[in-house]
């Protein structure tokens, strides 16, 4: 059987979604994606990439989080203590894992769809078994269940506006755990009402985090043509207004903004 996965991208950057958010992070990008959402920004990956190894995958990873380590491995040794230093040697900061921060990078599989190709889940493993914080950015429409449980899940549920609401595999939900995630991408006052109703309907508060994230118009040349077209009838909700009905039903939710988006132009690749 064949370890060799089709990557798109892998780069170093910072964590632009999640509770993760601002976090130094390796991304690994897979290739290929079962969904067409109106929205979606990185229609590059549905048939972008080139094959490589699970082993290969992982030795990247290793290389672009090695200045990481570099950092924790170096130490200052005063009278009554020791300091773990981070990032570049002789810093005084402690790199290694503790109850409020992950060791770093983390690192995330996203996509396209990652859990189509089923060496994701070695890949995953093998990741979690380096010590990393492994992150799985998925669309909630195939089954969760056979991910390493180490792994944390941020798991989408489509709205409608996507075009892609149908897809849903509410059987994942069985599946979730407190340390994982599920998002919501909302962009219209349609795709807010049916992610409230959700949460009721599915007694999601208190299963884990759960996220609200606004839809980003997409940038000249992001567009594809095989997107689904939005649903009739939507109605465009902007950012603030996500913002103040979030407050005004005092939903159990974390408004997320795309970082990355915020630091670098939205059609930047490798960011």
């Amino acid at each position: 059987m064949s370890d060799t996965l089709v990557v798109n991208e892998i780069y170093l950057s910072l964590q632009g979604e999640s509770t993760f958010a601002g976090l130094p992070c390796v991304f690994v990008r897979l290739t290929g994606c079962n969904l067409r959402c109106s929205y979606c920004d990185t229609a590059y990956a549905f048939a972008e990439g080139g094959k490589r190894s699970v082993a290969e995958v992982r030795a990247e990873v290793l290389r672009l989080g090695a200045p990481f380590m570099r950092g924790a491995e170096s130490t200052v040794h005063g009278p009554q203590s020791t300091v773990h230093s981070q990032g570049a040697p002789g810093s005084a900061f402690s790199l290694q894992p503790s109850a409020f921060s992950p060791r770093l990078p983390l690192v995330e599989l996203t996509g396209g769809e990652p859990l189509l190709q089923t060496n994701s889940l070695a890949l995953m493993r093998g990741l979690c078994d380096e010590g990393f914080t492994v992150l799985l950015e998925t669309s909630g429409a195939l089954d969760i269940s056979p991910v390493d449980p180490r792994v944390r899940r941020i798991m989408d549920l489509k709205c409608p506006s996507s075009g892609e609401a149908g897809r849903n595999r509410w059987e994942n939900l069985a599946c979730i755990e407190g340390r994982d995630e599920i998002k919501f991408v909302i962009g219209t006052v349609e795709d807010y009402e049916w992610a409230k109703a959700a949460i009721v309907d599915r007694r999601l508060a208190g299963l884990c985090p759960l996220l609200f994230s606004w839809v980003e118009p997409l940038a000249p040349g992001q567009g594809h043509s095989s997107l689904k077209a939005m649903p009739p009838g939507q109605r465009p909700l902007s950012r603030a207004e996500l913002a103040g009905r979030i407050i005004a039903d005092a939903l159990p939710v974390r408004l997320q903004v795309q970082l990355h988006k915020l630091l670098w132009p939205s059609q930047l690749r490798g960011v």
